[in-house]
Formats: structure tokens, C-alpha cells, sequence
């Protein structure tokens, strides 16, 4: 996963041409160790069809603020710059890839 900040995440989610998805974490959060695993699987099976990356909590309050990311895990779904959802919290890796799917319809 592409490790974002407050200083890169505007570039990198605006210059991707693949969707992307971006999990906030915290470092402190055993509910984000338990999804980070499944996340990585997951980023392995869609490789070169969608981009993820992840934004430390703690790290990037201000990213934290405008995405409302104040439950861990948070995941944030874009596509050509625009968020277009947004899922909370820990779930089965088939509850997420369904949401996936959904949002991004032709990945």
C-alpha cells in the first residue's frame, strides 16, 4: 500500500488513472491490524486495477477531518479525484470486495 500524507495525498489520488481506495488507520488500532492483512490480499488480487494506499490517523489529522475518518478503520473509495464512498470499521474480506465491486463497478 502507498503510504499517504497531507503533503502527497492530493497528487497522488488526483494523478491516478486507476480507482483507488485509502484506509485510514492508527498505529494504536488492533481492529486496523486484523483488516490490514485482508487489505493487502485483496490489493494483491486487484493489482493494476485499482490503487491502494493508506493514511495514518494520527499522522495526517487534517486528512483525518476531511474525510471524517474518525472511526479506524475507514475506508475511502476514488475515482478520478472524487470520493465517491465511504466504509467503516471491520468485515469479512467478501463484505468488503462486494463493496468494492459495487462502487467500483468495472474493475
Amino acid at each position: 500500500m502507498l503510504h499517504l500524507t497531507a503533503n502527497n495525498f492530493s497528487a497522488e489520488i488526483a494523478k491516478s488513472h486507476l480507482p483507488v481506495v485509502v484506509m485510514f488507520y492508527a498505529a494504536w488500532c488492533g481492529k486496523c491490524a486484523m483488516m490490514k492483512p485482508l487489505i493487502e490480499d485483496i490489493e494483491t488480487a486487484y493489482l493494476k486495477r485499482v490503487l491502494f494506499c493508506e493514511v495514518e490517523v494520527d499522522e495526517s489529522p487534517a486528512l483525518t477531518e476531511r474525510y471524517k475518518a474518525s472511526i479506524v478503520p475507514t475506508f475511502a473509495f476514488f475515482q478520478n479525484g472524487r470520493l465517491l464512498g465511504e466504509l467503516q470499521g471491520v468485515m469479512e474480506d467478501t463484505t468488503f470486495e462486494r463493496h468494492l465491486q459495487k462502487i467500483f463497478r468495472n474493475c
